[in-house]
């Protein structure tokens, strides 16, 4: 029960990057591709009915720690306490930029707010790739699991620590570009005529620094946590994840240069989930790691009792498939290119 629910919660994680991470890419790039209103309104209208129910799995996957891994969750709220809020706060400017943005017609409110919507998008894809690089990297755990993070130090990575040094800095980087890539083949497939055609030649150009900076972050995150890939080589299953991220990636450069823009968002959408889910398997047990003197939470030390797992794979058992139901609904009835409402209406 603990494996399944491990994997549960890598599912439910990786289902947020890759739903929510179209959008976030949406964000970050609708200023580039996006030149007048009403271009920068068919951005919106291509992910406005998907964007607040993607941000759902990132609830999801904190309920699922919850019922699972309670100590784990309770350590990271903790530990993480000032990034969370940074979080937050980017993730209600997103919103009320999407929402408040065309309630006064002045170019100034306009402006302003999708300014704060590109540069809250950019925040988040950077903040969820420094959470992911701290994990990799580990955490100054004392010996009953809780830590505390200052934002940064001498940013060397070695001890003390900060939330932001040499490497989560260049995972949330690497994380930013992926989601550049991955909104920009969603924007060339849901968009028409000069936006769709600029966001196909950005993501192209995303995938190409994608695919050169890969090998180097993987050399990083060896350097950093080599019993990663100790595990990695040992398990087949990485494998087999690492082998999809490669067809999806290479599916990504392909789908661009042959106008296959379709191919190209699935290809990203593998991209992402093969890396997620290789990270996943490689680090297992391993949920918070330490690091100096600090000793690592493992899913088989703070995972709830056994009757509550099996309780909580009732309940999710019930809503998985409400879930996927729901999604495929909502992608058939928004099938086809994103337009924009009339000015009074919508985004």
């Amino acid at each position: 029960m603990v494996e399944l629910w491990f994997g549960i919660v890598a599912v439910m994680l990786t289902m947020y990057v890759v739903m929510d991470g179209f959008d976030l890419g949406a964000g970050v790039l609708h200023l580039f591709v996006a030149r007048t209103n009403a271009e920068r309104r068919a951005v919106l209208a291509a992910i406005g009915p998907y964007w607040d129910a993607n941000e759902v799995w990132l609830l999801a996957t904190g309920g699922a720690l919850f019922v699972a891994f309670p100590k784990v969750l309770a350590s990271g709220l903790s530990g993480f306490y000032f990034a969370i809020f940074l979080v937050l706060w980017s993730l209600i400017l997103r919103g009320i930029s999407i929402e408040f943005r065309s309630h006064v017609t002045a170019p100034m409110w306009r402006a302003f707010w999708d300014s704060t919507f590109a540069l809250a998008s950019i925040l988040l894809c950077i903040f969820f790739g420094c959470a992911l690089g701290n994990l990799l990297r580990g955490l100054p755990l004392d010996t009953d699991g809780w830590f505390s993070l200052s934002l940064f130090t001498d940013f060397s990575g070695r001890m003390p620590v900060g939330i932001l040094d040499w490497y989560t800095v260049s995972v949330g980087v690497f994380a930013l570009l992926a989601l550049v890539m991955h909104g920009g083949a969603y924007l060339a497939w849901k968009t028409d005529d000069e936006v769709g055609a600029r966001s196909c030649n950005l993501a192209y150009v995303a995938a190409l620094v994608v695919a050169a900076l890969w090998p180097v972050m993987t050399f990083a995150t060896v350097r950093v946590n080599p019993l990663m890939f100790d595990h990695f080589v040992s398990r087949p299953l990485a494998w087999i994840c690492v082998s999809l991220a490669v067809f999806g990636l290479v599916s990504v450069l392909v789908g661009l240069r042959r106008g296959s823009h379709r191919r190209a968002f699935f290809g990203s959408s593998a991209f992402l989930l093969g890396l997620m889910a290789a990270t996943a398997v490689s680090i297992y047990p391993v949920m918070l790691r330490g690091i100096g003197e600090g000793v690592s939470i493992l899913a088989t030390e703070a995972s709830n009792d056994v009757e509550g797992l099996r309780t909580a794979t009732r309940w999710w058992l019930v809503g998985i498939p409400l879930v996927v139901v729901y999604f495929a609904i909502q992608f058939r009835v928004h099938a086809g290119k994103a337009t924009a409402h009339r000015e009074s209406e919508g985004y």
